[in-house]
């Protein structure tokens, strides 16, 4: 789930997993899978940062990328 802003300014989460596309019309608006559209005060850029920053939570990924979560999955082991 990601909190976003509605155009009026109040909060609100959406499932993530279900938005189909976002676009700018100049407004930001979300589409959801259902078809439902929202408009939103956050910028296109915005919102893709909030979808991938909850799919690398949900990985538990780390923000930065190319490292394994586990880096003690990386050290090396002794003759193994």
């Amino acid at each position: 789930m990601i909190e976003l802003t509605k155009f009026h300014g109040h909060t609100f989460v959406v499932n993530a997993d279900l938005i189909e596309f976002v676009e700018s019309i100049p407004e930001t608006v979300i589409v959801t899978a259902h078809g439902r559209r929202v408009i939103v005060s956050e910028t296109v850029a915005e919102v893709v940062e909030k979808v991938i920053a909850y799919r690398q939570r949900c990985l538990n990924l780390p923000k930065t990328g190319g490292e394994s979560p586990n880096p003690e999955e990386d050290s090396p082991t002794d003759g193994q």
